[in-house]
Formats: C-alpha cells, structure tokens, sequence
C-alpha cells in the first residue's frame, strides 16, 4: 500500500493536470500530511506557468506549413509537463502559498472550503483546505477536461474573472487602441464589442500579423475580410492558410484594405448587418460561444477549431 507522502511525491513527476492522482493527493492533504500541502500548492503553481505559457503561445503565429491540430495536441502535452518541471524547480508561488496558508486558523480555512475541519489533523489539514478551495475554484473544471482530451485541458481553464489589470500587456494594448472603433461597431450591429475585439486579435494574432501586401503595405484588414467581386475598395494581395476538407493548404488571395482600422470595424459591422448568412449570428450576440459557433457555421473561416479559438479569446483573454 503506498503511503500518503510517497503518493505526493510521485506526483511531482506526472502532469499538473493528471486527472488520475489528484484524488490521492487531496486525500493525502486531508489527512494533515505536510508534503501534501507542498506538493499541492507546488501543482497551483504548475497550472499558473501553463496559463502563462498558453499566453505566449495564443501571441504568436500558430499558422505555419507543419501546423496542424495533431502538432498542436502535441504541443500542449509539452507545455504541461514543461509547466511542470519548472514548478518542481519553483519560481517562489508554491513557497508563499504555503507560507501563508500555514498562518490560517483552520476557522479561516472553514470559511474557504465551506467544509467541516477535523481538529484532530491539525493546522496543515486546515491550510489544506484553502489550497483545495483555490484548485476547485480555479481549476476544477480544467482537471476534469484532462481525463477526456489534452488539448482540451489549456482552453478549458477557467480564467474568466481576470480582470483587466490582470491582463498580459499584449491584450491590453490590443484592446485599448481599438477599443473605441469596437464601440462604434457594436453600436450598428448589437454584437458586444468584446466579441469583436476577439475576433480581430484571432485574425490579426493580437495585431501582431496583420495582412500586409507583398511591398509590406498594411491594409489595416483586421477580419481577414476578402475581396471578393463586388469590392470597389482597395485591395491587397497576401499568402493565407484554407482548410480543405480539414486539411490546411496555401494560398494567396485578394483581401480587402482599409485607410484605418475604423473603417475595418466599420466595413465588418456593415458585412454581419447586411449578409443574410449572418442573420442567426446577429441574434446570437448575447453569448460567446453561440456567436462564435454561428460564425463558424456561417462560413466565415474555414478553420475547423475557429469557434473554439475564438471563445477561448473572449471568455479568457479578454475577459473582465
């Protein structure tokens, strides 16, 4: 029979998210053990530098010729056990977790986990309790996707309370130079304006990809919006990434191209209103994740994963 700190310290080799032994570990907790509380808040810690790395990753192209959902799966897996080793090493969260946690009265613990404390188990079973209240509330539901998909475990953590001062400096500058265009959009449309600030971050990756034609002139296209025959505007040439049949493919196409990124938002909002494949997007403004899924059955990208990318982007980075 394998022993509660045994358990705790296998876990520091396995996922942060390993579904299968965070049972054992809470168990283990509960019972007063010492090693437990560092190995949990050691997991916090964990989950934190995953969240922090799925940032960097959502901020960079993810558009590339090897790209695929396949790669990307893979690429999960790596940050999470990337995540893990450095908690093992610690960047000093998992210390003052416990640190502080050890000065609560396990009254103080009560009023976090809502749950009747033994006295017998002591101080650390109580301070255990806040650090299972933080993981329920934080990271329940990410721990749970675990068990069924791995990519699913990163885009389904639960940080949509974030505030904007919690943002990474990327999301907010994004949102407050197009904050105002955003506004006016969601003025004509009735589609909030936070939607369509994900929507243009998920086009443009943050802005940091805009559409720019082969001499390196930017067409301040926030939408990915082609230029189809009925364009009388200016237009801009540019290499994109089509899914065919699921299968990602090349080309270059005709985008249009805007004097500023207003009249992008502007020209979009005119496109949802007016298009009456867009219709059933319109009236599902009022949720993220059916705006998202409409737009996806509308026809609006190709990408197989755009509805799950782009509620990822409202519900979590842009969230608050």
């Amino acid at each position: 029979m394998t022993s509660p700190t045994s358990t705790t310290n296998d876990l520091t080799s396995k996922f942060s998210l390993d579904v299968r032994d965070m049972g054992s570990l809470k168990q283990s907790a509960r019972a007063g053990s010492p090693a437990a509380l560092k190995t949990a808040a050691t997991q916090f810690e964990a989950m934190f530098v995953n969240m922090m790395m799925k940032s960097m990753r959502e901020a960079t192209p993810q558009d590339g010729l090897t790209d695929s959902q396949q790669t990307k799966t893979f690429q999960t897996m790596l940050d999470q056990q990337t995540s893990q080793n450095i908690a093992k090493k610690g960047i000093g969260l998992a210390d003052m977790l416990v640190r502080q946690l050890n000065k609560q009265t396990d009254a103080q613990a009560l009023a976090l986990s809502g749950e009747a404390a033994d006295s017998s188990n002591g101080a650390n079973a109580g301070s255990f309790a806040g650090v299972a209240s933080l993981m329920d509330a934080k990271l329940q539901r990410a721990i749970a996707a675990a068990g069924g998909n791995a990519a699913a475990t990163t885009t389904s953590t639960d940080a949509a309370g974030a505030s904007k001062g919690s943002q990474a400096p990327h999301v907010r500058s994004f949102q407050e130079k197009l904050a105002a265009h955003a506004e006016e959009a969601s003025k004509a449309t009735g589609i909030p304006a936070k939607f369509m600030l994900g929507q243009a971050a998920l086009e443009s990756g943050w802005g940091k990809r805009e559409i720019k034609g082969r001499d390196g002139t930017n067409s301040n296209n926030l939408f990915g919006i082609k230029a189809g025959a009925d364009w009388k505007g200016k237009v801009v040439e540019a290499t994109t990434t089509e899914y065919v049949n699921g299968k990602a493919q090349t080309k270059v196409e005709r985008f249009r191209a805007y004097d500023s990124y207003a009249d992008s938002f502007k020209d979009y909002a005119k496109l949802l209103a007016s298009n009456p494949r867009y219709e059933k997007v319109l009236a599902s403004a009022g949720d993220a994740s059916s705006f998202a899924q409409g737009l996806q059955k509308a026809g609006y990208a190709t990408d197989p994963n755009y509805a799950t990318k782009l509620t990822s982007i409202i519900k979590r980075s842009l969230a608050g």
